[in-house]
């Protein structure tokens, strides 16, 4: 199946100070706060929505491409995702402008002083569906962009009969409900959190059962309870699978997105797709940042098999 990732791409400065930053407000003199924190670490990971979802396409034997706006900073970032598999052949680098760019200084008790830098992903309007479709994709994955661009992607796919994935997740508050609405009524199918679902029904005026009843399947995470996958009247519950260190939740719905896929890639049942996608959350987790866990489809089959029966079905992922 070829599948196009839409969505952010962005860098995550992770900072961590000694201290509490509580030591160092004044509450009378908040109106000329002057800060400057000395930190002990920082890390800069990969990140953004669109490439943490085709990494995890990758390890499991996909060949996503990414469609996405970047800064000039990207191109140590590109290397390693094709290194790992994926496409990025329909990333455009924006002149003059850095990648996307997440900046959090954390304090001993894990308050957090943070700064977003949108940079080169204000720019994704300026990128067409249409330029996918001589790759004849059979899936766009529409995530988390600049609203804009967006509201653009699901404008095209539905004139030009894409099936695409709808997950506008954390834009739900910066979008147009009736934009959104027109986005869920031509999905082939939706991706959310429990928050977030009860959030894109408020605001686009739908109710649960709506929205369910509008696509193919909608898959509802639900953190460490698991997921919910509703085809239709039909709902399927898919358990967490036990993590071996809890470590960063960060990216874990991403991967959840792309087990989900592959197993859905793989003409697979609904449950053994919810399975893969809770154990691709799972790899996640334990692992720092969105990209930084690792597995072999070999790997994947033997510990999904440990949770879970799949009656031959994963052997798909390494014939």
């Amino acid at each position: 199946m070829k599948i196009i990732c839409t969505g952010s791409v962005a860098f995550d400065y992770l900072m961590s100070f000694p201290g509490y930053f509580k030591d160092h407000l004044l509450p009378d003199q908040l109106e000329q706060v002057s800060l400057s924190f000395l930190v002990d670490t920082m890390v800069r990971q990969r990140g953004g929505v669109a490439p943490n979802i085709a990494y995890n396409l990758a390890l499991l034997g996909e060949r996503p491409v990414v469609m996405a706006t970047v800064g000039e900073d990207f191109e140590e970032y590109r290397a390693w995702l094709v290194e790992k598999g994926v496409d990025t052949s329909l990333v455009k680098v924006i002149p003059g402008k850095y990648t996307a760019s997440f900046f959090a200084n954390t304090d001993r008790c894990n308050a957090q002083i943070a700064s977003f830098y949108t940079g080169a992903m204000a720019d994704a309007a300026s990128l067409s569906i249409k330029d996918v479709v001589p790759l004849d994709p059979d899936l766009v994955i529409i995530s988390p962009n600049d609203p804009a661009a967006m509201e653009k992607y699901t404008t095209e796919c539905q004139a030009l009969g894409i099936a695409y994935v709808y997950d506008p997740s954390q834009q739900i508050v910066r979008m147009d409900g009736a934009r959104m609405r027109q986005g869920v009524e031509g999905a082939h199918c939706l991706f959310a959190n429990d928050y977030e679902f009860s959030l894109l029904a408020k605001h686009t005026g739908m109710t649960p059962d709506e929205i369910i009843e509008q696509v193919a399947f909608t898959v509802v995470t639900l953190g460490d309870k698991g997921a919910r996958v509703y085809v239709k009247d039909t709902v399927y519950e898919i358990p967490a699978v036990p993590q071996e260190q809890l470590v960063d939740p960060t990216g874990v719905g991403d991967a959840f997105r792309a087990g989900f896929l592959r197993g859905y890639s793989l003409g697979l049942d609904w449950q053994t797709c919810g399975q893969m996608g809770s154990l691709a959350a799972t790899y996640c987790l334990e692992q720092p940042g969105t990209q930084n866990h690792s597995f072999t489809p070999q790997a994947f089959v033997a510990r999904y098999r440990q949770h879970f029966s799949d009656g031959g079905k994963l052997d798909a992922l390494i014939d």
